[in-house]
């Protein structure tokens, strides 16, 4: 049984956006600078990069494995009165959450392409989802590969390969950072304070 969710705030829609390739190219060069700090593949928390994978990460929108839905890249698609919807957050859920744990934090990212889409902190550990283009009034959000505090969707190419990972994980306690934080800073406080984790990957065909 999911206790009561905190309220949230919930931002409009935003219209379809395609991002240039310049704007692509300074988001590669921010994650890359994000691998040189911290080591080994995008994103590694924890001194050795090992951790249990103990939280169970899903969603009701979303498979294991399968393509990200348009509705949460930047293409989007055209609803029922004929508006085009992109870019929302996709609704999330996890299980597994280890006994102690002081906050929740999440972080999306690309790492073939060393990207971070968005990264949300300071949840409460006693929250299991995020709804829908929702963040909880009381969490955070960090700066991404972009620089900017929300969720930037991704950009897929037809055709391209691609993984997309949603990575929640429990912390020994909340960052301490204020929303907008820079992206470098907030991963390595997450990775100082990180004591479990799990993932949902979407990816291409």
């Amino acid at each position: 049984m999911f206790p009561v969710l905190p309220s949230t705030r919930i931002p409009a829609p935003r219209p379809v956006r395609r991002v240039s390739a310049a704007t692509r190219a300074g988001a590669v060069a921010a994650g890359a600078a994000v691998v040189a700090t911290t080591g080994c593949g995008m994103f590694t928390p924890g001194l050795s990069g090992e951790m249990p994978d103990d939280i169970t990460v899903t969603s009701p929108l979303m498979q294991e494995g399968q393509p990200l839905p348009e509705v949460y890249t930047c293409e989007g698609v055209e609803s029922e009165d004929g508006a085009e919807i992109a870019g929302v957050s996709p609704p999330l859920s996890w299980s597994g959450m280890p006994e102690g744990a002081g906050s929740t934090a999440l972080v999306v990212d690309d790492p073939s392409e060393a990207t971070v889409f968005w990264v949300v902190h300071d949840l409460d550990p006693q929250l299991v989802e995020l709804r829908q283009n929702t963040v909880p009034t009381d969490a955070k959000q960090a700066q991404n590969s972009a620089g900017e505090a929300e969720y930037t969707a991704p950009c897929p190419d037809e055709d391209d390969l691609y993984e997309y990972r949603f990575t929640v994980y429990a912390l020994e306690e909340g960052l301490g950072l204020p929303d907008g934080a820079e992206l470098e800073t907030t991963l390595e406080a997450i990775s100082e304070r990180a004591i479990a984790r799990g993932t949902l990957v979407s990816e291409s065909e």
